[in-house]
């Protein structure tokens, strides 16, 4: 059961993830308070666990580089974190900057082409005390962040990526209330659905003031099937496919929301709202794609949003979700109807398991996967793959509890050991070498 590189085109590029907050130690180089800091110590995460010491990647992000190396692949997607570079949210902070240099500088160095994200989650707390993307004003203080990312770094990285899955900054933190802040309010979740696009559209104008490399943004996809040819668990799916795969990427790439989830989400929106489409859905450059599972749902009486999630009796992984390998393949077809010709790339494909440094389960997850991604690139402009995640990391709302990576962390030691998975992959990368 071995990955087959040559499967895949030419110049395909495989890389491995990761995110700032959830690696690099947030207590190090002057970083500010995240709202995932205050989230944590107001009892949001697992046994209040946060991130301010994490896999320590500030001070070790050489050894976790060389591992990256080592196994073969081609580029690193990583994030900026935006309260280590302004920790108030407004003011530049210096050693912030300076990691950042010396981390893209080792990439560099090692042959790795950095795969940049702006925002994977850690807004300044300071800016989520005033709301946060409800507020319009952090949308614009988002711009600032992303041009001096740009201007800094971005003739030196391969590409940015503004946001990182827009749905779980947005509706899984201001509606559902998983994430940080922790909200269950429908109309702030409203606001934040459309105020992180426009984010998104301002990130846009302020990096291509600032750079000419390709400038794009990363959706995750949740598809779902229904229950039954029933109406109500019709009416189900067509809400569950407009809010969490429909939104994000209609208005990035039409300038328009979904129907059926406008009905729900117009009347709290902000006034004037269809006066920044223009700027939402300015030309990118290409789409990231981050997908891990699929869904059957059926209606449900009670409260909205009225979908239940209906298990198919599929393998599931420890977060519980079910795997569908085909569903990556049909998420792809779908994203290549609204983007046609744009480079697409699988930004982060990955499962938490239990089973420890001998993961067979995982090497399993990711042959099926890469098996469908090679037959969709056959097709389809897919240009890239990145394995989530490198390392096991603090996994946000579960803190420590699920590990994702092809690298076991031990916490108490900072120790870093390869798991099978890491090898199966170096394994085949080098043999595409």
């Amino acid at each position: 059961m071995l990955l087959e590189p040559r499967d895949f085109p030419e110049n395909f590029v495989f890389g491995a993830a990761t995110a700032a907050y959830q690696i690099e130690g947030h207590q190090a180089g002057g970083a500010g308070e995240t709202i995932w800091d205050h989230f944590a110590k107001n009892g949001g995460t697992f046994e209040a666990q946060d991130g301010a010491l994490a896999c320590d990647h500030y001070h070790r992000f050489e050894g976790d580089l060389d591992l990256m190396a080592d196994g073969g692949f081609d580029a690193y997607r990583f994030s900026f974190s935006w309260a280590r570079l302004f920790p108030d949210g407004k003011n530049l902070n210096p050693e912030g900057l300076a990691f950042y240099d010396r981390l893209i500088d080792a990439m560099l160095e090692r042959k790795l082409r950095p795969f940049a994200t702006a925002y994977h989650w850690d807004m300044p707390q300071t800016l989520g005390a005033i709301g946060g993307w409800a507020n319009r004003d952090v949308v614009n203080h988002f711009g600032d962040f992303v041009g001096v990312v740009a201007k800094h770094f971005g003739e030196r990285i391969e590409s940015l990526a503004t946001i990182n899955e827009p749905w779980c900054a947005s509706w899984l933190s201001h509606f559902i209330g998983e994430h940080a802040p922790g909200l269950q309010d429908i109309a702030v979740a409203s606001k934040t659905m459309h105020n992180i696009m426009l984010a998104h559209g301002v990130g846009m104008e302020a990096a291509r003031a600032e750079t000419t490399k390709p400038v794009g943004i990363v959706l995750n996809f949740t598809p779902g099937e229904a229950a039954s040819d029933s109406d109500e668990d019709q009416q189900a799916l067509a809400l569950h496919e407009a809010i969490s795969n429909e939104w994000f990427i209609s208005a990035a790439m039409r300038g328009e929301y979904p129907a059926a989830a406008l009905k729900v989400l117009e009347p709290h929106m902000p006034k004037n709202w269809q006066n920044d489409m223009d700027v939402i859905s300015a030309p990118i450059d290409f789409m990231g794609i981050n997908f891990y599972t699929s869904l059957k749902v059926k209606h449900q009486e009670g409260d909205f949003p009225n979908i239940e999630v209906v298990s198919r009796g599929l393998e599931t992984t420890d977060m519980g979700w079910e795997i569908e390998p085909a569903a990556l393949g049909r998420v792809i077809v779908s994203v290549a109807s609204y983007t046609g010709e744009l480079p697409l790339y699988i930004t982060e494909n990955g499962m938490a398991a239990v089973s420890g440094i001998n993961d067979m389960d995982r090497i399993s997850y990711f042959k099926s996967h890469t098996d469908v991604v090679a037959a969709c690139a056959r097709q389809y402009p897919v240009k890239g793959y990145f394995v989530w995640s490198l390392m096991d990391n603090f996994e946000w709302a579960l803190g420590y509890s699920k590990r994702f990576g092809i690298i076991h962390v031990d916490y108490d030691t900072q120790v870093r050991t390869p798991k099978d998975s890491y090898h199966w992959w170096k394994t085949g990368l080098t043999k595409r070498a």
